[in-house]
Parts: structure tokens; C-alpha cells; sequence
């Protein structure tokens, strides 16, 4: 494999399709890896996470092609040089290295050679990669070329995250969770329906509503006070350019719950690679008494079964009610690697 450094946005860039291509095959399908998803993350440095950060993308090629990429950016914590994933650490819930599984082992090996090379990098002292799945093969890819290398690589996990497998049948996946829990989900949204209130809800489909949905959705985020402080300026932009550039790329899936013509709750979500990502929620809390939250969410249960999704994704955060949905706990990790 024949590696090389991107440091500038006009070079990656020009990687975009081979680069959404190659993620199509990886170890690791998430729409944080995509291409547009990363540039927008970039361009903000995660809504005002990181200070400072340089692009330091390392691809490799083999007979021509792209055959892997590891994402990194340059940054510092505590005075000290770091490489990390670009999309780390708070709001991109999965990360990781992009190479076809039969590729990982090798690009990993020419990798580590690249970096300890330093091969037109800046100094840099150890690597933070944050968000990897735990069933990720790069976890033990790492561990391994760092004992070759003679370097220190500690793995734990993070944060917990949780998951709904589906059946493709509404009545079939309720049928699965506690009966408690289900006889409440149907409640919910009976009693919402019946309420007489003209209670529907909706997919944004329309791109020239698209800013005002978006705002609508932000306003609704910030009836949270933790949310509201949470939303900056700076990460309100990083929000509006990922939700464009999930648009555009056709995953997007915005939904609200519309109570006699006032959004009562919407999911701000990713329908991708046959799943759903369900990435934030916000609630007009004055509309508490028909539990808009649950039941916008039952309904994009029941569209993600009726649509074949095979997963609905509640991703990082253990919150009681993603359990109360039929929610499989699994863990996102952390490797630490010094020389």
C-alpha cells in the first residue's frame, strides 16, 4: 500500500466519492464516517469542542485505488500534540478506521510505519481515538502493531450505547418487549389520535422548508435548559451543516409530531445503511400530558419496521426509556495510544 497525508479541505475534497465508496465496505458503516458528515464536523471543530485542530487524514492506496483511511486531525490536550478522529468526541456517537475487512490488518501495519516515519506530520505524541464499537476488529488491530512497535495502547470502554434490533413488523417488535411497556406504547398513541387535538406527524421531505424545520427542531431542543446551554452558536451552525449535508446526501430523516398545527416534539435522525440513527430529540413541554416524545417515537418505530429498517439505533446514553423500547445495551470504546 502506498500512504499519504491530506492536510487541506480542497484535497479531501476531491476524495468524497472514492472516499463514501470505501466506507460502503468498511469494518464499520456509520454516517459519522461519511465524507460530507466529516467535512461539516471539520469546518466547526465539532460545534466549538476542539480549540485548535489540523487536518492530518492518512490514506493509502492499493494498485490505484483507495484501500484506507484513517481520519485523524491534529490537536493538543493538556499542552501535549495529539492525533485524534475527526468527529470526536461528543456528538458523533461511532467512529472508527475505514478499510474493507480484508484490508484492515495490512493498512493498520502501514499505518503504524507511516506515523512512527512521521512522514511529513507535524510532532505529535500520542494518539486518542474516541467512539469505537466494541465489536470493532481495528480495537484488536491497534493493541497488535503497538506491541510491535514497542508503543503503549490501552483499550476501555466509554460510553454505553443501545439498539433496537427490528422484525419488519410493528406488532412483532412490540410483541418482543415487556408487556408492561408495550401495552403503554399503544396507549400513548391511541390516546393521542382519539384526542381530537389533530395530532399527525411527519418526515421533512421538502428542502425549501428545510431552514425553517431546522430552526423549528432547534427551538424545540432548547425547551431543555441542559440542551439549550448545550446549543451555542457555534454548535447551532455545526448542527445546521450537518443536517444539510445529510439532506443532500439523502440520509436525513427529520420528524415532527404536529398538535393542531404546533410541533409538539421532533427526532432528529439518520436513515442510513438500512438503519435509523436516532441522533437528538426536543419536546414543547406545554404538550406533556399526550407524551409527544413516545409517541413520535412509536411512530418511527412502526415507519422503520413498515420500511424494512433492520435497526433503530438510539445510540451513546443509557437513558431509561431507550430500555423501555426494547433498547440492547452494547459500548463504544476508547484507545489511548503513546510512543
Amino acid at each position: 500500500m502506498e500512504y499519504s497525508l491530506i492536510t487541506t479541505l480542497e484535497h479531501l475534497d476531491q476524495l468524497a466519492p472514492e472516499w463514501n465508496d470505501l466506507l460502503a465496505q468498511s469494518i464499520v458503516n456509520v454516517p459519522f464516517l461519511r465524507h460530507e458528515y466529516l467535512r461539516a464536523w471539520f469546518q466547526t471543530l465539532g460545534g466549538g469542542e476542539w480549540p485548535t485542530g489540523e487536518l492530518a487524514v492518512v490514506i493509502a492506496r492499493k494498485d490505484g485505488g483507495l484501500a484506507g483511511i484513517a481520519p485523524f486531525f491534529l490537536t493538543e490536550r493538556d499542552g501535549e500534540p495529539l492525533l485524534a478522529l475527526l468527529g470526536g468526541i461528543e456528538i458523533s456517537d461511532y467512529l472508527d478506521l475505514i478499510a474493507r475487512p480484508e484490508d484492515l490488518t495490512a493498512f493498520a501495519a502501514g499505518l503504524f510505519d507511516f506515523l512512527a516515519e512521521r512522514a511529513g506530520l507535524p510532532a505529535w505524541r500520542g494518539l486518542e481515538l474516541y467512539n469505537l464499537p466494541e465489536n470493532s476488529p481495528t480495537l484488536a488491530a491497534l493493541q497488535a502493531e503497538s506491541v510491535k512497535c514497542g508503543w503503549t495502547c490501552t483499550v476501555e470502554q466509554f460510553r454505553p450505547a443501545v439498539h433496537v434490533p427490528l422484525t419488519g413488523d410493528f406488532e412483532t417488535y412490540l410483541a418482543g418487549i415487556d408487556k408492561k411497556q408495550r401495552h403503554e406504547i399503544r396507549r400513548k398513541m391511541r390516546r393521542a389520535e382519539e384526542s381530537g387535538l389533530g395530532v399527525c406527524w411527519y418526515i421533512v421531505e421538502d428542502e425549501s422548508t428545510l431552514d425553517a424545520e431546522i430552526e423549528a427542531f432547534i427551538a424545540l431542543m432548547a425547551h431543555d435548559h441542559h440542551k439549550e446551554e448545550f446549543l451555542t452558536e457555534v454548535m447551532r451552525t455545526q448542527m445546521k451543516k450537518s443536517v444539510h449535508a445529510a439532506f443532500r446526501a439523502g440520509w436525513l430523516q427529520l420528524a415532527f409530531l404536529d398538535v393542531g398545527g404546533k410541533k409538539a416534539a421532533g427526532y432528529l435522525n439518520f436513515d442510513y445503511d438500512n438503519r435509523i440513527w436516532v441522533y437528538n430529540s426536543g419536546l414543547d413541554f406545554s404538550f406533556r400530558d399526550l407524551s409527544p416524545g413516545w409517541v413520535l417515537l412509536g411512530y418511527l418505530l412502526q415507519w422503520a419496521n413498515d420500511n424494512g429498517r433492520r435497526e433503530f439505533d438510539f445510540m451513546r446514553g443509557d437513558e431509561e426509556y431507550k430500555f423501555k423500547f426494547g433498547g440492547i445495551q452494547r459500548w463504544v470504546m476508547k484507545v489511548k495510544i503513546r510512543q
